[in-house]
C-alpha cells in the first residue's frame, strides 16, 4: 500500500480484521480465565460495598465519606431526559461499532468514533437531567466556577495563587481550585473571558474535549504499528463506562488533554520515522499539552510512565525529546508568572490532610481505590488486563514490541502507584480517568467471537451506575 501523505491518513488501518482462527483448548482455558478475572472484580467491588456500608453505621467510628462505597455518589434508582438516548446509541454501537470500525476508512471511523462518544456522554449526563446532570455539575460551591467571577486579574492570581492553597484562612480557594495547580482554573476563566458563561458552556467544553479520548487512544495505537488492534480499540473507547464521570466533571477534560498529547507523541515519533514535516510540530505540542497536564492535575505527572512507554515503542528518541522541551517551556511559562509546581503540590498535600483525608482510612481505601477503578473501566477492561499482565512472562523483546500490551502495563503501574500514594482516598472513578483510559488498547487481546458481549457488558455496566446511583461532582 502507498504511503498517504496526510498525518491523518498516516496508520491507516486495513479495511477489514483479520478472520480469528477457530478456538483451541488453550483459548478456551484463556476464556474461562476472563471470567474468572471479572468474577474477582464482581468479588471485590461487593466486599468493598459491604465493608463501607458497615463503617457507614451510625457510631461505627470510621468515616469514608462515600454513601455508596466505592463510588462516591448516592445511591438514588432514576431516570430521565437521556434514558432512551443511551439505550440506543448502547445498542447501536454493539451491534454496528465493531462492524463499522473494521470497515470504514480510517478517518472516517475516528471521526465516527468521536461523534458515538460524544452521543454517549451526553446521553448518559442526561439521565440526571439538564441541570443536576450537565449545567450545575461545575457551579457548585466547591466546583471552579464559583471562583470564575472574582478573579480579574490573571497575572495576580497565579503570583498569589499557592498562598491561597492552605485551607482555614478568608481567602482559601474552594475545594477543586485549591486541590488543583491553576492551570485548571485558568480554563474555566478563560472560557468566561471568551463571553462563554455559566455552567452550560464549561460543561459543553468538558464533554467536547473528554470525547477526544475515543479519538486519542485507539489513534495511538495506530500510528505505533497496531492498525488492526486500533479498529478493534475503537468502540470499546466509544462505551467505557468512564464517561459517566466525563460528562461531567473537569477530569474528562483532562483525560482529553493528556490523551491528545500522547497521541501527538506517538504522531511525532512516526513522523521522524516516515520523514514527514509535522514530526517536529507534533512533538512540541505533544509536550506542550503533557506539561500543560500536570497544571491541570498534580497527580498527572505520572502519565509520564505511559509517555515513556509510547516513546520506546516509537523509538523516536527525538520525539520524546521535543516532547520535554515543549513540557519544559510550560513549566518555565509558569514559574515566571510566579507559580512553582513544587511549592504548589507541597501545599496541596498540607491541605489535603486539613480535611476528610485525615478520617478517611488509608486502610480501606488503597483496596476500595481499585474496586473503583474496575467499575470506571468496566468488565471488558478487567478481562482484557488479565490477559495483558499474562502477557508479561514472554521475552522482553516480544513485549516491548507490542503496544497494546506495553501500554496497559504502563496504564497499571500507573495506577498502582497512585493508590499507594494514599493521596486519592476516594473518588479515584473520575480523578483516574486520565490513566483508565490507556488501559483499553488491551481490549485488542479480547477475542473476536466474544468482542460485541463484551462491549454490551461495558455499556451495562455504565447505564446500571448511571441509573441506580446519583454520582457526585
Amino acid at each position: 500500500m502507498s504511503e498517504p501523505n496526510s498525518a491523518a491518513r498516516l496508520a491507516e488501518p486495513p479495511a477489514r480484521e483479520p478472520a480469528d482462527p477457530a478456538p483451541d483448548r488453550p483459548e478456551r482455558r484463556a476464556r474461562r480465565a476472563d471470567l474468572l478475572a471479572v468474577a474477582a472484580a464482581v468479588v471485590l467491588v461487593a466486599a468493598t460495598a459491604a465493608v463501607g456500608l458497615y463503617y457507614n453505621r451510625p457510631n461505627s467510628g470510621v468515616v469514608i465519606y462515600a454513601s455508596a462505597p466505592p463510588l462516591f455518589a448516592l445511591p438514588l434508582p432514576h431516570v430521565g431526559p437521556g434514558t432512551v438516548y443511551a439505550v440506543v446509541i448502547a445498542v447501536a454501537v454493539v451491534l454496528w461499532g465493531p462492524t463499522l470500525a473494521a470497515r470504514l476508512p480510517w478517518r472516517r471511523a475516528l471521526a465516527a468514533g468521536y461523534l458515538a462518544s460524544l452521543a454517549w456522554i451526553f446521553s448518559l449526563a442526561m439521565v440526571d437531567g439538564w441541570t443536576r446532570g450537565f449545567t450545575g455539575r461545575l457551579t457548585t460551591l466547591q466546583e471552579y466556577l464559583h471562583e470564575v467571577p472574582g478573579i480579574t486579574d490573571i497575572p495576580r492570581m497565579l503570583r498569589e495563587f499557592s498562598s491561597r492553597i492552605l485551607d482555614f484562612q478568608p481567602n482559601s480557594w474552594t475545594t477543586h481550585v485549591s486541590g488543583h495547580p491553576p492551570g485548571a482554573t485558568l480554563v474555566f476563566v478563560w472560557l468566561d473571558r471568551l463571553g462563554l458563561h455559566g455552567g452550560a458552556w464549561a460543561s459543553t467544553a468538558v464533554v467536547l474535549v473528554g470525547s477526544l479520548v475515543a479519538v486519542a487512544v485507539p489513534a495511538t495505537v495506530a500510528l505505533l504499528g497496531r492498525p488492526d488492534a486500533a479498529r478493534v480499540v475503537l468502540p470499546f473507547a466509544v462505551l467505557s463506562p468512564g464517561a459517566v464521570w466525563i460528562g461531567v466533571s473537569a477530569d474528562g477534560l483532562f483525560a482529553g488533554v493528556t490523551a491528545t498529547g500522547i497521541a501527538l507523541l506517538a504522531l511525532s515519533a512516526t513522523g521522524f520515522t516516515r520523514r514527514r514535516r509535522y514530526a517536529i510540530p507534533a512533538g512540541l505540542a505533544a509536550g506542550l499539552l503533557l506539561g500543560f497536564g500536570i497544571f491541570l492535575s498534580y497527580g498527572l505527572v505520572l502519565l509520564g510512565l505511559v509517555a515513556l512507554a509510547v516513546a520506546v515503542l516509537g523509538r523516536q528518541w527525538r520525539a520524546a525529546a521535543l516532547a520535554v522541551v515543549g513540557a519544559l517551556a510550560v513549566v518555565a511559562a509558569f514559574a515566571l508568572a510566579g507559580f512553582w509546581w513544587l511549592e504548589g503540590y507541597h501545599l496541596v498535600v498540607a491541605r489535603y490532610y486539613q480535611g476528610i483525608a485525615t478520617l478517611r482510612p488509608y486502610s480501606y481505601w488503597v483496596w476500595a481505590d481499585l474496586a473503583a477503578v474496575a467499575i470506571a473501566a468496566g468488565p471488558a477492561v478487567v478481562a482484557a488486563a488479565r490477559r495483558g499482565v499474562s502477557f508479561l512472562p514472554k521475552p522482553r523483546k516480544a513485549v516491548f514490541a507490542e503496544p497494546i500490551v506495553l501500554i496497559g502495563v504502563a496504564a497499571l503501574v500507573t495506577i498502582l502507584f497512585a493508590d499507594v500514594s494514599g493521596l486519592s482516598k476516594a473518588e479515584v472513578e473520575r480523578i483516574w480517568l486520565p490513566f483508565g483510559v490507556w488501559l483499553l488498547p488491551m481490549t485488542a487481546l479480547l477475542p473476536r467471537p466474544g468482542r460485541r458481549w463484551w462491549l454490551a457488558a461495558q455499556a451495562v455496566t455504565a447505564l446500571a451506575v448511571n441509573h441506580l446511583l446519583l454520582t457526585s461532582w
